[in-house]
């Protein structure tokens, strides 16, 4: 393959980077979704005969595959297999999902890539790692959290666990750490010139982001109990409290000059009170702050303390959330195909990213979009004739 212009119509830090993802769902979207918003070219082989997996909906709704567009191939056909060799060399790095193994057997594990790329960063996302007892078992999110000790810490007192969504484990210790690791990796791979394997698997980053709490947790400060804790809903100080209208607000005021700001707005005696950290206190506490949330509506309230020292918010739901006058100030809200999501994050001074494109699935007649980057336009006829063939 002759190289190929490396332009890319996306702005961020990452243009003219390139990224091969091999299709999967979950975390390993979401790490190519970060890459793609900061400008990365993100070519993305989809099935050949899709499978379906996750939760079905409409190209424009399937938020962590926008900003790339996609082919489809047979990988276990020899040209597909080396039609998707010949881009991995082009490839600064490359983004897999699929159990242990599966990828070698396809002939496109880390040994077969690296030797067409020794500079490849090949990113490997799994919920129980390449290796351990668990590793070739299938999980979600739920499972994999719960491995960590982290579902056990959340919870409301004398109840379940509470179950965050999706956003700790997959999210949060899968997507977010495997683009850490290959970002990381891909900056040693600019100064040594040699590519490497990021083995992010989803526990590990999960337990990851519990290390604040197994300190806390070794100093006696966090117990094991559900609602018992400064920020699990046992203290009066850090809660969600209801108002007049039924609808909710956040405070938490931790450090004592807030909690005292707090207590000033609401008009609450701090004699009364009593000491902030006497947890002898603090079901009498709660309840005198529920009641006194109760006297106004959630409105109310935040004419009187958003924008304080108090620590407060409103709680918003998916529809507020976009329209709060702070996130449109922001613009940390955009609408994509009549689609609202959330804009690219972080923010760059010098190379800002633009904004999110909906997701291009594969499609026969947007081949030379797809490969725009990738493919020089005198051999795109080759690569063409490829992709299409039965």
């Amino acid at each position: 393959m002759t190289q190929a212009a490396s332009s890319n119509p996306r702005p961020g830090p990452l243009n003219g980077f390139r990224v091969i993802e091999f299709a999967g769902i979950g975390p390993p979207d979401m790490t190519a979704m970060l890459l793609a918003d900061m400008g990365a070219n993100v070519l993305r082989l989809e099935r050949k005969e899709p499978v379906e997996l996750g939760i079905p909906r409409a190209p424009k709704f399937d938020l962590l595959k926008r900003s790339r567009k996609a082919i489809a191939l047979n990988l276990k056909q020899a040209a597909h297999k080396e039609l998707a060799l010949e881009f991995v060399s082009q490839a600064d790095a490359l983004i897999e999902g699929f159990r242990p193994g599966a990828m070698e057997r396809l002939g496109l594990g880390p040994d077969a890539c690296l030797a067409r790329n020794p500079r490849l960063v090949y990113g490997r996302m799994t919920g129980w790692g390449q290796s351990g007892p668990l590793s070739q078992g299938a999980g979600h999110d739920i499972n994999y959290i719960a491995l960590t000790g982290a579902l056990a810490a959340m919870g409301r007192r004398d109840q379940p666990p509470t179950i965050p969504f999706n956003i700790v484990g997959d999210i949060g210790g899968g997507a977010l750490y495997l683009a850490l690791g290959m970002l990381a990796a891909m900056l040693e791979a600019g100064k040594s010139g040699k590519g490497q394997v990021v083995d992010a698997a989803i526990v590990d980053g999960a337990a990851s982001l519990m290390t604040m709490m197994y300190g806390l947790h070794a100093a006696g400060i966090v117990k094991a109990e559900h609602g018992t804790n400064a920020m699990d809903g046992g203290a009066p100080f850090y809660d969600a409290y209801q108002c007049a209208d039924d609808k909710w607000v956040a405070v938490g005021t931790i450090e004592a000059r807030f909690y005292a700001e707090l207590l000033r707005l609401l008009e609450i005696d701090p004699a009364q009170m009593g000491a902030q950290n006497d947890r002898s206190r603090w079901d009498a506490q709660k309840a005198m702050l529920a009641a006194r949330f109760k006297c106004k509506t959630r409105a109310q309230w935040c004419e009187i303390l958003e924008g304080s020292d108090a620590c407060f918010a409103p709680i918003l739901d998916f529809t507020e959330a976009p329209n709060h006058p702070h996130m449109k100030a922001r613009g940390v809200f955009v609408q994509v195909d009549g689609v609202v999501q959330p804009a690219a994050a972080p923010r760059f001074s010098r190379t800002p990213a633009g904004n999110p494109t909906s997701y291009v699935p594969s499609a026969l007649g947007r081949i030379e979009e797809a490969l725009q980057g990738w493919v020089q336009d005198g051999e795109m006829a080759r690569y063409r004739g490829v992709i299409t063939a039965p």
